[in-house]
């Protein structure tokens, strides 16, 4: 995912700002990270250069927040933010997926069973495009906690999945955004499976007061970097 306008040569990831494809406290990447080296596979035209998507196509879903007008239990929130390439410059019309949990930690999805209470008003996933200058806004709950059964009493913090396409298939980023102050994020083996602590706090959003409306919700500023040394983490 680059800019057009972008002069600045392609730079690696800083070493320790990436999670590593093993983590011994995250019990799932044992099974699912490469056994072998990694091999360049060159892309095809079809996973460069398209397709493309517009909302024409794929209409943006900017309120995850009520379902036929009806609103869904839980803190309302408003997220913004932007996305750049390392050198600053905006990324524009690129399609920002998000899915989260309900307030209560649950998932719309039928595969989660976690015993907490389901939301029908909760649309649980959503999608917006950055404008020209990088851009994206959309509004939703806060997304509450929920077990896993990675270790003893494991529960993951409040947290957003994002989901970023460039032109093409094969440019997809994906990563969770976290909020200030939650006390999980000290005992999650995802959060703490970035080595270096600053590429770690650049995944937690901040309280933006001039983001907030008034008696209606508050507002979360969550910037996205997409490569050079103080790119946002990614999964990988």
């Amino acid at each position: 995912m680059e800019s057009a306008r972008d002069p600045i040569p392609f730079r690696p990831y800083e070493p320790g700002t990436q999670p590593p494809y093993d983590v011994p406290a995250y019990g799932s990447t044992h099974k699912r990270h490469p056994q072998e080296a990694l091999a360049r596979l060159p892309h095809t035209v079809t996973e460069v250069a398209g397709p493309r998507f517009n909302p024409s196509q794929f209409p943006p879903i900017p309120d995850l927040s009520a379902v036929n007008g009806k609103a869904a239990l839980g803190e309302r929130i408003i997220v913004r933010g932007r996305i750049t390439d390392e050198g600053g410059h905006p990324v524009p019309h690129t399609i920002v997926e998000i899915w989260q949990a309900n307030a209560a930690g649950r998932y719309q999805h039928p595969a989660d069973q976690h015993d907490a209470p389901s939301d029908p008003n909760f649309r649980g996933e959503g999608r917006v495009y950055t404008d020209e200058d990088g851009w994206y806004r959309f509004i939703s709950i806060k997304p509450g906690a929920y077990p896993w059964r990675n270790h003893h009493n494991a529960w993951r913090p409040n947290h957003i999945h994002f989901s970023f396409f460039g032109s093409g298939f094969a440019a997809r980023l994906i990563t969770q955004m976290y909020f200030p102050g939650d006390p999980l994020l000290e005992l999650d083996p995802i959060f703490l499976a970035i080595p270096d602590k600053a590429a770690r706090d650049r995944l937690v959003c901040k309280l933006d007061m001039t983001l907030t409306e008034p008696e209606w919700a508050l507002g979360y500023r969550f910037d996205v970097v997409l490569r050079g040394h103080a790119a946002t983490p990614m999964e990988g």
